[in-house]
């Protein structure tokens, strides 16, 4: 495993170091990554409700963590989250991931929220890039161009 790119050991949603993030822990369990989370009001966007954007955070991580545990090492390339249900905070919430489909450099992931009483409440389906692990340890952490496909906005900075 390429353990060299988490060095510092400050990932903001599995580090144990980092004083403000997530310390998530995972678990395999066959062909799908599992976590648990309870958000605090600390993690809220309207009162009671977690903030959207760490649903998505969370999600992208259980995705990225089913891939890093099988030595894949990638970038979110794209993520959609669908959400269906209002997500609480202040109860212990399930996050699930599998992947749907490995084509070459590109994997499509799925994810999902679940409730306490078993109510999937937010959904994702993400892109992964595959990157190569030495590239990443230099900083060169620009995406490839996409062979023309692209927009202007898409290509990296040179």
């Amino acid at each position: 495993m390429a353990k060299f790119l988490r060095e510092d050991n400050m990932c903001f949603a599995c580090s144990a170091r980092n004083p403000i993030g997530l310390k998530l822990k995972f678990e395999q369990d066959g062909d799908i990554c599992r976590t648990y989370f309870l958000a605090g009001p600390e993690h809220q966007g309207w009162n009671g409700v977690l903030h959207g954007g760490l649903v998505a955070t969370l999600l992208d991580e259980v995705m990225a963590q089913w891939l890093w545990v099988r030595d894949i090492i990638t970038m979110t390339a794209e993520i959609t989250t669908r959400y269906s249900k209002a997500v609480p905070v202040g109860v212990k919430l399930t996050l699930e991931a599998n992947m749907l489909s490995d084509r070459g450099r590109l994997v499509e992931m799925a994810g999902r929220l679940i409730l306490p009483d078993g109510t999937v409440a937010a959904r994702a389906k993400a892109k992964f890039l595959k990157m190569d692990p030495e590239k990443m340890s230099k900083g060169e952490l620009k995406l490839e161009q996409n062979r023309g496909r692209g927009t202007a906005e898409e290509k990296p900075d040179k």
